[in-house]
Formats: structure tokens, C-alpha cells, sequence
């Protein structure tokens, strides 16, 4: 009898069980799926969520809304927190995103230096200030990548290159600890350094930093690029120099791509490559804009991919 009414108990307890799971997991789909008919179906619903980023550091939450003036997508939008400035317009990609206090970048650990580093540019950010001096930054590790996979300051010793700067120092003058942030080796990568890191990339990097006159909001996408080269076989090679212990990457090329918003908020974008290499200095600037999507197939990234391309007023100075 006792085994009996075991078994019974037993079979009891097992179906309920069952209906009761099924009962949840059916009435969670319900909310589910209410939740996303609200998302994509009701303007007036905002999500509160957070991006999905393999980040170092905290990236503050976001709303996700169904329009945006630029876009035809759902888009992220700034909830008053720097990085969600800066990255106002999208990711180029989601990388290893180390986040500093006034740049963003993306690190690639097998070349020991970025794939891409983001900025956003005011006329407040590169003014003059007097609290903010150059001369007391130091190029620093950036000791929050693992030892294998970071630069160090002795693999630039007698290289022969600069430790060039991605996110330029001089678009950083608010503050102090700004300015330092962009010398961690990290923000570097080498750079030829008189007739191209001293001279046309800063040159490059000065233009950039007047367009704030033009425009109150800047937005600038910086990185490395390998590009291949015709050999004397006819084939194509990507080759290019390492330096130091770690092997830190050469780029053959460098570019920026640029976005201008006017106080209207029309938007205006400009993209760039230069040879990491020697370039005469009456070498006009606009020798060196090509198509943007020409960088996006080399780099294997998407600049500001939060615009429908549609809404740009101007490419490259040609009206869209």
C-alpha cells in the first residue's frame, strides 16, 4: 500500500510540475512577444537596454527608439553620457572597445595597436588652454591589456619611428588628464615620423581641428590599414614591418573619416588615406580623399553606420 500510494504521489507531483513549467514558459513567450510587438509597433515605447560590448570598461546604458532624423533603422541615442556622444553614430566594430575619458578605441592585439580610435570634436575641446600643458605627458602602457598582447615603450627605442598618435593630443585640451589619456601606447601606432607624423599627418590633424570652426560637432574615425602590394611575380602581398619585442605592427597607410554636423544638423563627411611614408609638404590634402567605402573593404569596418548615406549632404565636398 505504502509503495502504492508512493508511486501515486510521485506521478502527482511530476505532472504538476509539468504544467506548471509549461504554464510559465507560455506565459513568458506571451510577454515576450508583447514586449516586441510594443518595441517595433508602438512608437511611444522606449526599451531601456544595455549595448552588447565586449568592453574593458563600462559603456552607460541607451534607449533604443524607432526613428532617427539620419537613419531609416532603430538606432542608439545619447543618454547624457560621453561615450554614447562619441559614439553617437555607431560602432566601426565591436573589437576589444576600450573606453578612456574622451576617446574611444578599439584594440587589436595581434598588431599591438588599434584598429580604430573614435573622437568628438567642439569648438570647446580644441581651444587654447593654460591648464593644459603637452610637455608633462608621458607615453605610458596601458597596463589594462594583458602583458602578451601590449606595446611597450622600449619596442619604439632606435625603430626608427614615432610613436604617432591615433586620437590626436591637440583635440584634447579640456582637461589635463584628457590630454595624458591619449599618450597611453595604446591611442600610438608607428609612424614614419619627419615628412609624414610631424609634418602631412599633422597637417591632416590640424585641418581636422578647424573644421570645428565650420561645424560645432566633429566627429573623427582614426585607425591603421595593411593594404597589399603587386609583387615582382605579378601576385598580391600584405606585408608589412614589425618592431620590438612585441612585434608591434607597421601600418602601410593610415586613415580618418570625418563627419561635420552644422548647427541646422546637416551632416557633411570627408574620408582620408595617407602612405606611412614620406609625403612632400606641398602635397595638397585632397590628394589623399578617397570613397569611404574604399576604407570600409580594407579595414573591414563600417564608419558611422547609423547614417542612412541618403541624408549626407555632402561626400568628399560632392553634394550626395
Amino acid at each position: 500500500m505504502r509503495v502504492k500510494y508512493f508511486k501515486s504521489a510521485v506521478s502527482k507531483f511530476i505532472l504538476l510540475s509539468s504544467i506548471g513549467s509549461a504554464g510559465f514558459y507560455l506565459g513568458r513567450k506571451s510577454v515576450e512577444n508583447r514586449e516586441l510587438k510594443n518595441i517595433f509597433c508602438d512608437e511611444k515605447i522606449n526599451l531601456k537596454s544595455k549595448p552588447g560590448l565586449p568592453v574593458f570598461s563600462t559603456v552607460s546604458a541607451a534607449a533604443l527608439i524607432p526613428r532617427n532624423e539620419f537613419s531609416d533603422k532603430p538606432t542608439i541615442v545619447s543618454q547624457e553620457s560621453r561615450v554614447s556622444q562619441i559614439m553617437r553614430f555607431g560602432f566601426p566594430s565591436l573589437d576589444n572597445v576600450r573606453s578612456f575619458d574622451d576617446f574611444i578605441l578599439s584594440y587589436d592585439k595581434r598588431t599591438r595597436t588599434a584598429n580604430w580610435v573614435f573622437e568628438h570634436l567642439t569648438p570647446d575641446h580644441v581651444k587654447h588652454n593654460d591648464d593644459v600643458d603637452r610637455s608633462k605627458c608621458d607615453f605610458k602602457v596601458d597596463e589594462s591589456i594583458h602583458p602578451f598582447f601590449r606595446a611597450e615603450n622600449s619596442d619604439y627605442k632606435k625603430s626608427g619611428y614615432d610613436r604617432g598618435h591615433l586620437a590626436a593630443a591637440g583635440n584634447h585640451k579640456r582637461h589635463q588628464k584628457h590630454m595624458e589619456q591619449t599618450f597611453y601606447l595604446s591611442n600610438m601606432s608607428p609612424q614614419v615620423g619627419k615628412g609624414f607624423n610631424r609634418d602631412s599627418w599633422n597637417r591632416l590633424e590640424r585641418y581636422v581641428r578647424k573644421l570645428t570652426k565650420l561645424y560645432p560637432n566633429v566627429y573623427v574615425c582614426t585607425g591603421p590599414l595593411y593594404l597589399p602590394r603587386k609583387e615582382a611575380d605579378g601576385k598580391l602581398y600584405v606585408k608589412y614591418e614589425v618592431i620590438g619585442d612585441k612585434n608591434v605592427a607597421v601600418p602601410t597607410h593610415f586613415f580618418k573619416v570625418v563627419v561635420g554636423e552644422s548647427a541646422d544638423g546637416k551632416l557633411v563627411m570627408e574620408s582620408y588615406v595617407m602612405p606611412n611614408q614620406v609625403i612632400s609638404d606641398d602635397t595638397p590634402l585632397d590628394n589623399f580623399k578617397v570613397p569611404p567605402e574604399s576604407i570600409e573593404r580594407a579595414a573591414g569596418l563600417l564608419f558611422f553606420d547609423k547614417v542612412n548615406r541618403k541624408f549626407l549632404k555632402a561626400i568628399n565636398g560632392k553634394n550626395v
